[in-house]
């Protein structure tokens, strides 16, 4: 008979209230009544932006309750990425002007070109452009979908290896290739294609955060088709994924949590792997082998709850702290002993990557079974993008509370 031995987690249903519970509430009462001149750091724009592209599209406009833009579109100079100007810049007014609550969709006058004047003024790069310039519905055909995976694949190889990557650059000679589509359409593709490698086990570009419901089957087969071509990419891919990781030493750990990926709204059963790869690597699970960095990762939220529990003037508790994992063992279902503010047990499993913060992680049954037997005292802590700037999000209580289960392997007894 064959018992369930791992499971790997291929999707999120991440709600944003599992985040940091003990952390006290910062309310923001609207209190000042501003206009879009009043906008004038650049500092507070690109905070907006970084917001907009950690909670994604849909999840930036739902909380800050803005509608789509229709065709002025701002470029974060970071990731190169495209948001809706008006919401940047309401939301921007918040960052800058604690309090006030920024404005909101219905305080903006003048139009959009008003807003792209004020964002340019600080050095923010507007596009204008319409949503979508080809007929609604339009598929891309055999010949674009080659292009863009070819042009997808040399910036992974380059962020891989540690290089810079001028993603307007690409954009430009990509879009001479492409049948009149618009730089909005490409940056979506590309939020497709990056669903479309984790489906595979290989990593993402960073700056392009996955999107669900694509076109996944001439995706996925171009990209196979490609992958197995591309020796350079399962070189420097493996190389990513075994690299050696050291501890961190930081002593401020103040704007490391942030939330869980967006809920997603698609419902899809486990897709089963051994019928779709035509490759042999997973890069996700060879990673996920990498004890040095597993035990980077453990060290690191190991600091972060002595220094969470510091702020929260827990000092004895803070004291308390275990590394369970490197002093009683890596078979417990838990890698760290840490606690609530009133003192209560905080049992917390460690996943750490060096990849984005959608990549899919590998749980045991064993630690399956015990969030399940544990409840709400037990918690896993997502810890990405660990060799550039590490960040976390939590989940607590039960893991398929939040997370897809798809079974990976088996321990197979013979009969």
């Amino acid at each position: 008979m064959g018992h369930l031995r791992r499971s790997r987690v291929v999707g999120f249903s991440c709600s944003g209230d599992s985040t940091y519970s003990d952390r006290p509430a910062v309310p923001t009462p609207r209190i000042v009544k501003l206009r879009l001149s009043d906008l004038t750091s650049p500092a507070a724009v690109q905070a907006a932006l970084d917001e907009y592209e950690q909670l994604g599209k849909d999840g930036f406009l739902r909380k800050h309750s803005f509608g789509e833009a229709s065709s002025y579109l701002v470029r974060n100079p970071r990731t190169q990425g495209l948001a809706d100007s008006k919401a940047i810049a309401g939301v921007a007014l918040a960052y800058q002007h604690h309090g006030s609550g920024g404005l909101s969709a219905k305080d903006f006058s003048g139009g959009a070109l008003t807003v792209q004047r004020a964002l340019e003024r600080l050095g923010f790069v507007v596009v204008h452009q319409p949503a979508e310039p080809l007929a609604p519905g339009s598929d891309w055909s055999p010949e674009e979908v080659a292009a863009i995976v070819a042009d997808y694949l040399a910036m992974l190889l380059a962020e891989l290896s540690g290089q810079s990557v001028n993603k307007s650059a690409h954009r430009r000679v990509l879009l001479g290739k492409l049948n009149g589509r618009s730089e909005s359409a490409v940056e979506f593709k590309h939020a497709n294609i990056s669903a479309a490698m984790l489906e595979l086990g290989l990593p993402y570009i960073k700056g392009y955060q996955p999107r669900t419901n694509f076109q996944r089957d001439a995706l996925l087969r171009e990209i196979e088709a490609q992958v197995v071509r591309h020796e350079r990419l399962d070189t420097v891919a493996m190389e990513a994924a075994r690299r050696e990781a050291i501890e961190l030493e930081r002593d401020d750990f103040a704007a490391v949590a942030e939330p869980p990926p967006e809920r997603s709204l698609e419902v899809r059963e486990p897709s089963r792997a051994y019928m779709r790869r035509a490759f042999h690597r997973d890069y996700l699970e060879q990673e996920a082998a990498n004890r040095s960095l597993g035990r980077a990762g453990e060290d690191f939220v190991v600091r972060f709850e002595r220094w969470r529990l510091l702020q929260l003037g827990a000092g004895q508790l803070a004291d308390r702290v275990e590394h369970v994992a490197k002093t009683r063992g890596d078979g417990l279902g838990y890698d760290v002993l840490s606690f609530a503010s009133d003192g209560a047990e905080r049992f917390i499993e460690v996943k750490t990557t060096s990849f984005g913060k959608r990549t899919p992680f590998f749980v045991s049954s064993n630690e399956v079974e015990f969030a399940r037997s544990e409840g709400d005292r037990f918690w896993l802590y997502r810890v990405f993008d660990f060799r550039a700037e590490p960040r976390l999000f939590e989940l607590a209580g039960q893991i398929e509370n939040h997370c897809l289960l798809d079974p990976h392997s088996f321990k197979a007894s013979l009969l």
